[in-house]
């Protein structure tokens, strides 16, 4: 054999094999990624990296608060609910009903998160405001069915179960917010694309993303250092295995620009984790009334802590606006 048809040969190999290599890190690390997305079951690191994408100085300092809002909410006298979702996940919630309520809240809490960790600085705002409260267990976290997390997809269908118990419940009596933070937030604004029942007045959507494909490229990006697009059509490829949904089949912009009911966005300006932008363009694509709620400092997850004055005014606003039936 010829010296360079040798080398030629060689270095087609070491090519062959250093492709080869690539694209088995590209696999391992996309599974990784997914598998810290949407499992319920995280990897061994799943904590440590969710802190590190969601690094916040405000909730750091806050976390021993946070804690015990937490517990005290889970002490409070309460009802825990277990319905089953459509496509029979069973789904656990927390009703809270003080005597002659004004109005219903349906909450959902946000990603590899708690339904008590994440509303449990809010909820004696909410129940001494006179709302009867259920808070949801979300899919694939605590105590609700299912393996995997929808990020909205599959979730919006949950909140849409959620409506029904309430009503059957109260007889459709109340008004009715559907509230949300974080991937919460993207779910109840996801379900804004439904028909909704009429008792639905609106929905308060605190720093939600606009999809899951949207967000996922944000934190690869942004967070992990690590190029979207050598990943992408491999993610989108699992989340479809697994929740058998492709993550860019709807978003909180598509459900917006059907949306009937009004909207409150709320969104911290220091947010690293979902971008402020994303609510801008939520609140662009909205074609309902809308109104919009920035708080200047605010970390993700963080903008009750930081203006709790500003945010509890512009939710009772939110409340006194749509109450009642608009007859006009």
């Amino acid at each position: 054999m010829k010296k360079s048809t040798k080398r030629f040969l060689i270095g087609v190999g070491a090519a062959t094999a250093g492709a080869a290599v690539i694209g088995t890190v590209q696999h391992v690390t996309t599974k990784y990624l997914m598998k810290l997305a949407i499992d319920r079951q995280g990897p061994k690191s799943a904590e440590r990296d969710k802190e590190k994408m969601m690094a916040s100085d405000a909730v750091s300092q806050a976390v021993t608060a946070v804690m015990d809002a937490a517990q005290t909410l889970e002490t409070r006298p309460h009802e825990r609910v277990e319905i089953t979702a459509q496509d029979g996940t069973p789904l656990i919630g927390h009703w809270y009903a003080p005597e002659n309520p004004k109005r219903i809240l349906i909450a959902m809490h946000g990603w590899r998160s708690s339904w008590s960790q994440d509303f449990g600085m809010i909820a004696p705002f909410w129940l001494e405001s006179g709302c009867a409260v259920l808070f949801a267990e979300q899919r694939g976290q605590g105590n609700s069915g299912g393996e995997y997390m929808g990020f909205g997809l599959l979730e919006r269908f949950d909140c849409l179960d959620w409506i029904g118990w309430v009503n059957e419940r109260t007889e459709q009596k109340l008004p009715l917010y559907l509230g949300g933070i974080s991937m919460g937030a993207s779910t109840v604004l996801m379900t804004a694309g439904f028909d909704l029942p009429e008792n639905v007045r609106g929905i308060i959507a605190d720093c939600g993303f606009t999809s899951p494909r949207a967000i996922w490229k944000h934190v690869v990006e942004n967070r992990f250092h690590l190029p979207y697009g050598l990943y992408s059509r491999a993610a989108n490829d699992i989340c479809k295995r697994r929740i058998q949904v492709p993550s860019d089949a709807y978003s909180t912009v598509e459900a917006l620009r059907s949306c009937a009911v009004p909207v409150l966005l709320i969104h911290g300006t220091d947010d690293r984790f979902v971008p402020v932008e994303m609510t801008y363009e939520n609140y662009k694509a909205c074609s309902s009334e809308k109104q919009l709620f920035i708080v200047p400092g605010a970390e993700h997850g963080t903008s009750y802590l930081v203006d709790t004055a500003g945010y509890e005014t512009a939710v009772r606003s939110f409340w006194n606006s749509y109450d009642q039936p608009n007859t006009l």
